[in-house]
């Protein structure tokens, strides 16, 4: 195994951290929508202490795109460039949110701040299932690897069905999250019976979405991607199960199995290519026509080797810190 493929797997393993971590996260902040302030207190409280380490997942594998296939980091920031950078307002705006919703205790003052969290969870979800498509789908690049689109190119029909079920597995996922969190009873109970209610929304958005893009991509081509995106319906609907049973762990665990298997069918339909060309498949940028140098990949696999297993242990352990309940007196208000 060369280190082109080592580093395609190594992404692959980033991004599918990155969508299952920050994955609860947006929904968490999505299912704040029409809740009363001191719910959405318990919401923030629930994610407070892990959301900005878990877009360091987001962070880093952008990092490691940027030096592994720098052809395709050039690219995809011109081809996303405005998608970016709406999502970058929106996360500008969930983090600073986060840190200020809690400063002064007005309604009003909260209101406006839950709001920055819940449009920073919502407008970044929807975008990364339109970007995820049009990966898969194809786009107008060029023999210079050029973007030669603009920016209705992004929002086919067939991307804005993936948009709409990320945010439903993202927010099924950020309910099954909360499942595990929330000790309040009343509370617990209506998370639950709204995550039972997501989950079958988020499957049957699954069917269509896997529809549409058997239809455009070449995303069943591959008897891999197949065996994958079965495993994630699978736990879509083991998830789905869980929540009706108020076995939150186990709703939890599916949902988060179904969210790696879609990301592992994502990718392993793309290999080798991580950008597609729809002008000619000989234009797409794959592995080793985007790829750094061989001495690049060789210094970038002796520090990840050494780093990475340090990230994982201390996220490992933060998770078990603030591994306890929230409870309605953990949020306070005058």
């Amino acid at each position: 195994m060369d280190l082109n493929i080592v580093w395609f797997i190594l992404i692959t393993v980033l991004f599918t951290g990155f969508f299952i971590l920050e994955g609860f996260d947006y929904g968490v902040g999505i299912m704040m929508i029409g809740r009363p302030k001191n719910e959405r207190g318990q919401f923030v409280r629930a994610i407070g202490p892990v959301w900005d380490g878990n877009e360091v997942w987001m962070i880093t594998a952008g990092g490691a795109t940027f030096a592994a296939f720098p052809h395709v980091y050039a690219t995809m920031f011109s081809t996303f460039y405005l998608a970016l950078f709406l999502m970058l307002l929106a996360l500008i705006m969930r983090g600073v949110a986060f840190e200020l919703r809690g400063k002064l205790q007005y309604s009003d003052w909260i209101n406006f701040w839950d709001f920055g969290i819940i449009f920073g969870s919502f407008v970044p979800a929807l975008l990364w299932g339109v970007a995820v498509v049009n990966l898969l789908r194809g786009l107008p690049i060029n023999f210079e690897m050029h973007y030669v689109g603009n920016f209705l190119n992004l929002l086919s029909p067939c991307a804005l069905v993936g948009g709409i079920f990320f945010v439903l597995l993202f927010t099924f996922h950020g309910a099954n999250f909360l499942s595990i969190k929330i000790a309040d009873v009343g509370l617990l109970q209506d998370i639950q019976k709204k995550s039972f209610s997501l989950g079958l929304s988020a499957l049957f958005n699954y069917v269509l979405f896997a529809a549409v893009m058997a239809h455009d991509t070449d995303i069943l081509s591959k008897p891999g991607t197949i065996i994958f995106l079965g495993l994630s319906v699978a736990a879509v609907i083991m998830s789905c199960m869980g929540a009706k049973a108020g076995n939150g762990c186990k709703a939890f665990l599916s949902s988060t199995l179904a969210i790696a298997f879609l990301t592992i069918g994502f990718f392993t339909a793309l290999f080798p290519r991580i950008m597609v060309s729809s002008i000619s498949p000989d234009f797409s940028l794959n592995i080793y026509n985007a790829a750094s140098t061989p001495h690049t990949l060789m210094l970038m696999t002796i520090a990840a080797a050494i780093f990475v297993p340090i990230v994982l242990c201390y996220q490992a352990w933060s998770y078990k810190v603030f591994k306890d309940r929230i409870t309605p007196a953990d949020v306070h208000y005058h």
